[in-house]
């Protein structure tokens, strides 16, 4: 009987961190309560990481001469892991999330690889549980190398998609040999058969040749798709890791990759939608790959207006709807913005945000940056709620967004943005918008926004724009304020 307690003890505290898991992500559909998700997950993971201990009591003769040295390099693990995770979680910007989140789902990844070449090393005869392991470990590596070339995107070290005629074959070609690989390695373990080169060897071939589809995969895709991609990433990390729970037999490890995997799946169906893009279409054609477009002639010219001027007429407005872009989050604003808000308020001036589902670099980043704020929740609205009201706004504040916002994707059928829905912020009474310049976004083209006899540009930093806007507000006098 106490010979059954660890093995006890290790299934009632996967079952517990399960649990929290669960609960935890229950907590994160609602900005109200996911800090306390985030919260309740944290604690999940340490009961998870603290029962992997427990295997220590019911290790064989074999590993006991070791034990302590292993349980040792386990700790060390931890506090060095710890420790970077702690400063650099400390320390990263918000506008860093998405690189800091590309790492994590690598590191994720690589983990669940790690544990698929112990396992595959060690020797597996069971069929189903070989399969599992090779597909974890598949899976494991193509996140590994995928996200690391997705942060260097993110991070500006790989400026360009690197991108060449036959690339998709070259592709298909590599992902072919790297299945069978695998198949081999496979067929030798199940039949006995010995493999022409050392197994340890054959592995190392696997592993590489995954790894390197992982890059293959990702080099071509732009920056305009970036956001799918780490929700790809984020389903692939979940799905190797639930695999290698299953190879390991560990519950927790089983469902925690599950539930990421299906929440990264519904994430990746989420963006595909708000790009008007099937997921076939990203993961089997041409993923990343924008079509050709014939630019069309833009008519208009850019109308530059100063801030204080566009800060005025807002404080005259009935309606202001607010469209925050990645620009707001890179000069760090969203204070100011709130500040700006506020006074529109006490002016009696009805003020909205207006979220684009891939706003910003990552999916939720816009409403991470204005709850960090304090901008309240029932303020921010998504764009199916918000869209049909730009049509009665007085004024549509767009703040460092581009594409999001760009009337190409509802008239020029050959622009790479066609058919994508966007918010209709063209359609407000008068249009100001923020820029540090006339640059373009993502998809690179111009916004025909901007050219509209409506729209103003105001250029310069969003931080100090909005200061300027605030002043030019307070000096209206105390019925502003």
């Amino acid at each position: 009987m106490l010979a059954l307690l660890p093995s006890m003890a290790i299934v009632v505290a996967d079952l517990a961190a399960a649990f929290l898991f669960l609960f935890g992500l229950k907590r994160m559909s609602s900005p109200v309560t996911a800090p306390s998700g985030i919260a309740y997950a944290g604690i999940g993971m340490v009961v998870a990481v603290l029962a992997s201990f427990l295997y220590a009591l019911s290790v064989g003769p074999e590993a006991q001469a070791h034990l302590w040295v292993n349980i040792g390099l386990a700790l060390l693990a931890l506090a060095i892991g710890g420790g970077l995770a702690w400063r650099s979680g400390s320390k990263a910007a918000l506008t860093a999330m998405p690189q800091m989140v590309a790492l994590l789902n690598g590191a994720g990844g690589g983990a669940a690889a790690a544990i698929a070449a112990i396992v595959l090393l060690g020797g597996v005869s069971a069929p189903a549980a070989l399969v599992v392991t090779l597909a974890g470990a598949l899976i494991g590596s193509i996140s590994l190398s995928g996200s690391l070339i997705a942060w260097g995107k993110l991070d500006g070290l790989l400026k360009q998609p690197l991108r060449f005629k036959g690339q998709q074959i070259v592709n298909g070609a590599a992902f072919l040999v790297t299945l069978i690989t695998g198949g081999y390695i496979g067929f030798c373990v199940l039949s006995g058969t010995e493999p022409l080169l050392a197994m340890p060897t054959v592995i190392a071939i696997f592993f590489a040749l995954s790894l390197l589809f992982g890059v293959l995969m990702t080099l071509p895709i732009g920056g305009a798709d970036m956001p799918v991609v780490i929700s790809v990433y984020n389903a692939f990390t979940g799905l190797a890791v639930g695999l290698e729970g299953y190879s390991l037999q560990n519950p927790a490890l089983m469902i925690a990759g599950m539930v990421v995997g299906a929440a990264g799946l519904m994430l990746t169906l989420l963006m595909a939608r708000a790009m008007n893009r099937s997921v076939s279409n990203i993961l089997f054609t041409n993923f990343g790959v924008a079509p050709k477009h014939k630019h069309s002639k833009i008519e208009g010219e850019l109308k530059p207006v100063g801030a204080g001027d566009a800060g005025i007429f807002m404080r005259y407005a009935k309606e202001v709807i607010i469209v925050p872009g990645y620009g707001l989050a890179a000069a760090q604003g969203q204070q100011k913005l709130y500040e700006l808000v506020k006074l529109l308020q006490a002016a009696e001036v009805t003020v909205k945000f207006a979220i684009h589902p891939v706003a910003g670099r990552m999916p939720g980043q816009m409403d991470v940056l204005l709850a960090e704020a304090g901008v309240p929740y029932d303020l921010i609205f998504q764009l199916e709620d918000i869209n049909p009201e730009f049509e009665t706004a007085d004024v549509a504040l767009v703040i460092g967004a581009n594409d999001v916002v760009n009337p190409a994707a509802r008239s020029d059928k050959s622009s790479p943005i066609w058919g994508m829905p966007i918010l209709n912020a063209d359609m407000a009474k008068q249009v100001y918008v923020i820029k540090r310049g006339e640059g373009k976004g993502y998809a690179g083209i111009v916004n025909e926004l901007f050219y509209k006899d409506n729209c103003n540009m105001v250029y310069g930093d969003a931080a100090a724009v909005l200061t300027q806007m605030i002043e030019a507000v307070r000096g209206l006098g105390k019925a502003a304020a």
